[in-house]
């Protein structure tokens, strides 16, 4: 006669499992921890010292006196709205043109295949790749943009990056080309998520196009409508490569960023203390704007359940 099997203990099961997925998790945790997290705090604490990139520089504590002398550094702040200016134009242009080239791709138009491929390309091309392109069409003296605006009568030679007024709306133009894709994808996806039926319902009960795009299009699509503007709000404002190597932030500082502004603190006049101070600020100020950005879609959410 055979020993009765004994059944594990419930206790010991979940206790393997809990290690199992603890072990799983490891990979995934560790690098956000080292890359992310680590330098997060890193920066921080930065940002109560007098840190200099300098040799032999004994840093100390000085508490809140980095955020003091933010307060009236006035070129700061005035990166600061100039990024603003950048980040909201550049993410309602990214999200109005994805949209409509998400329509247009989601319909049963000839190549749509190949064209989705095209539509993907500013996203695959690296940033300085894209900065160095532009910079090309832009130019003043030998540009394909000047050229065509001469041939059609326009003034010539026409200095894109280097005029007050037309430098910022230049490079504007360059992050929406080059963002658009990541909306289009997203919409995209969205927009093959919408039922067919609520369509045809829509069409027999005798809703043109716009009503239809309106009042069954929009309202499916504005969950992922305000998870990719939230994003895409963040990475503008968050943005440095391009603007970095097209102008650097001129000419007079109109198209200076806040990140190329807090960069250029650490790196060239080398106070990486008062530059993490501006880090900081700066990652408050995002945390702030999507906590009430998520607030008021949770709260726009349960009004309507």
């Amino acid at each position: 006669m055979s020993a009765p099997t004994v059944a594990p203990r419930r206790g010991g099961l979940a206790r393997t499992r809990r290690n199992e997925a603890i072990a799983l998790a490891i990979p995934t945790v560790l690098p956000i921890l080292i890359l992310s997290v680590v330098p997060l705090f890193i920066g921080v604490a930065t940002a109560f010292t007098d840190s200099r990139l300098a040799r032999n520089h004994d840093t100390q504590f000085v508490g809140l006196k980095n955020f003091i002398d933010l307060g009236s550094d006035t070129q700061f702040w005035q990166s600061f709205g100039i990024g603003m200016i950048w980040a909201i134009t550049v993410t309602a242009l990214q999200l109005i043109g994805g949209l409509c080239l998400a329509l247009l791709l989601n319909t049963d138009m000839k190549f749509r295949g190949i064209t989705r491929v095209l539509a993907l390309i500013p996203w695959a091309m690296p940033p300085v790749v894209v900065a160095v392109m532009w910079q090309m069409i832009y130019s003043p003296t030998n540009g394909p943009l000047n050229w065509l605006i001469e041939t059609l009568g326009g003034p010539a030679k026409i200095n894109w990056l280097g005029d007050f007024s037309l430098a910022l709306p230049a490079v504007i133009l360059v992050g929406v080309w080059v963002g658009m894709p990541q909306n289009t994808v997203v919409l995209l996806a969205g927009l093959q998520n919408v039922p067919g039926e609520l369509q045809e319902a829509a069409a027999v009960d005798g809703a043109s196009a716009w009503q239809r795009f309106f009042h069954v299009t929009l309202p499916a699509l504005r969950p992922v409508i305000f998870s990719i503007a939230s994003l895409s709000f963040i990475w503008n404002f968050n943005s440095f490569g391009i603007v970095y190597v097209m102008t650097e932030g001129g000419p007079g500082g109109r198209t200076m960023l806040p990140m190329l502004f807090t960069y250029l603190e650490a790196f060239k006049s080398r106070n990486t203390g008062s530059a993490a101070a501006m880090g900081d600020v700066i990652v408050i100020f995002l945390v702030a704007i999507l906590t009430v950005a998520l607030w008021r879609q949770l709260r726009s959410d349960r009004s309507e359940s």
